[in-house]
């Protein structure tokens, strides 16, 4: 194989193994980390899982609308508004900054579990979030990426989070209530 074709490939493969690297990592230290079930209560709120839900709430409202900016940066609506690139970038931002209390809670806190297909599902929706976050996240910093990376992982990454919310704030309001 000449460089060329390693070149090529390399601008696909170093995103996705960067990506799957931290997807393993987080799946691998959640699993033989062991949980210490210690919170960390919020005034306001009655417990750390309604933080969480109510945190991925938020994550999952700037998820949805990174997924409208990202089809008005690829001129699917909105085109031409100089407005909508910031407040893409912003708000994946935030809306990554929002997960970060609660990825640590359920890495710290509770670990990779298994023991219900819902947790299961959500334990690797986890995973999967952070992995295409990084694919991501690689494949904005290199300038030789594909075209259809970046709308991929950034698809890949809004599944994640819709995917976390139905697997956990959903399941929480409609057991436990919409409760603070």
């Amino acid at each position: 194989m000449t460089t060329v074709p390693m070149r090529r490939a390399s601008r696909v493969a170093i995103p996705l193994a960067g990506g799957a690297a931290v997807a393993i990592a987080l799946g691998v230290y959640g699993r033989v980390h062991a949980p210490t079930g210690v919170a960390i209560d919020i005034a306001g709120f009655s417990s750390f899982r309604s933080v969480k839900s109510w945190l991925a709430t938020v994550a999952l409202v700037l998820a949805l609308v990174q997924i409208v900016t990202a089809m008005a940066i690829f001129g699917r609506v909105f085109t031409g508004r100089r407005w909508v690139a910031p407040l893409h970038r912003w708000t994946g931002r935030a809306a990554v900054a929002v997960t970060l209390p609660v990825v640590a809670h359920c890495l710290y806190a509770l670990g990779f579990q298994y023991g219900e297909p819902r947790v299961l599902i959500h334990s690797l929706l986890g995973c999967f979030f952070y992995g295409a976050f990084v694919v991501k996240m690689l494949a904005l910093s290199r300038t030789d990426t594909p075209g259809w990376l970046l709308p991929v992982a950034g698809g890949a990454v809004a599944i994640g989070i819709v995917g976390l919310w139905l697997t956990s704030s959903l399941w929480f309001f409609t057991t436990f209530g919409i409760i603070r």
